[in-house]
């Protein structure tokens, strides 16, 4: 193979691994990324309860500072980390035949009588295909690092879902309890949960926090988004917007309308209660370029419809924040 070819076929495979690299970058923006992060307290790995408006349920959380199951059970953690070990690693077989293959083709080259590296039509030709192997790596990580997180189980809620009433509309009897509350089971007893019953001046709070978090995104407004979500939540928030920067974007968000909402849970951990609510709802979002101000993704005049599980929580007496973001199944 000439130098030429391998300078080619090294060009065709660095497009392809920066098309890759891209995706990241056109995913969905807005507040979470069209990510599911934060904590639902003593339900963060159980799925929300399916509503009307969101009758498929929710994602697992992509981010989340709520300890996983297997943290939760250590044997069942022990369990897991053995059959990994046992696991032969994809990465590491296909370096070790990488190798082997090199190795063969230098040894190769030195019985013809063209030196080690012969085998491989010069230095210039092995740096070449060096190259296009570890492109070729790097696609193939990225590609089970891809499957890997979308092969996570989802966990389902252990019990009957809680009463839901129509998102703004005040109930008129107590939820019932879940068949779920006490504890997960099969470890240590967890702290009891209660049942909620909401007004509509919480149900209105919802509304106003959907459009408030919206904004106080879309403006870089680090103290707007202090006040109105959970450190956890401000954490990822103030993630995403550094990394917009980096990137020489910025995240425009507006116009933001609810359509449709219904209540999912609502309990009380302790003195915290949380309110986990299912909304449909439309903005208008585009990444913007800082400097020229043209539009590099989304669009900036035609409205998107969202669906999204939003949890809120409040201290004795507080006020609503936003607790998690969980994107529609």
């Amino acid at each position: 193979m000439s130098l030429i070819s391998l300078a080619r076929r090294g060009r065709a495979v660095a497009l392809v691994v920066g098309a890759l690299m891209l995706v990241p970058l056109v995913a969905e923006a807005r507040p979470g990324g069209g990510r599911s992060s934060g904590s639902r307290g003593m339900f963060s790995n159980s799925a929300p309860a399916p509503t009307n408006t969101i009758p498929g349920g929710a994602q697992s959380f992509q981010r989340s500072a709520a300890p996983s199951p297997s943290v939760a059970n250590p044997g069942m953690g022990a369990g897991a980390a053995a059959a990994q070990a046992a696991r032969p690693s994809f990465a590491r077989n296909m370096m070790m035949g990488i190798g082997a293959g090199l190795l063969g083709a230098g040894l190769f080259g030195m019985l013809s009588g063209s030196g080690f590296f012969g085998g491989l039509a010069s230095l210039a030709g092995i740096l070449g295909f060096l190259l296009q192997i570890g492109l070729i790596a790097g696609i193939i990580m990225l590609a089970i690092r891809f499957f890997r997180r979308r092969s996570e189980p989802q966990l389902a809620g252990a019990g009957a879902p809680y009463g839901r009433e129509a998102y703004g509309a005040q109930p008129d009897a107590a939820q019932p309890a879940a068949a779920r509350m006490g504890g997960f089971g099969g470890g240590a007893a967890q702290p009891a949960t209660t049942p909620i019953q909401l007004e509509g001046a919480d149900f209105s709070a919802f509304e106003r926090l959907l459009g408030e978090v919206n904004a106080a995104y879309s403006n870089e407004d680090e103290a707007g988004l202090r006040q109105r979500v959970t450190p956890e939540m401000f954490g990822y928030f103030d993630e995403d917007l550094t990394e917009n920067v980096r990137r020489g974007v910025v995240d425009r968000v507006s116009d933001v309308k609810l359509l449709q909402g219904d209540l999912s849970e609502a309990w009380r951990e302790g003195s915290t209660d949380y309110a986990t609510v299912s909304m449909r709802f439309s903005l208008v979002n585009a990444l913007y370029d800082r400097k020229s101000g043209r539009v590099v993704d989304g669009n900036a005049t035609a409205p998107q419809e969202v669906k999204e599980f939003w949890t809120f929580l409040r201290e004795r007496g507080g006020e609503w924040k936003l607790s998690a973001i969980q994107q529609a199944a």
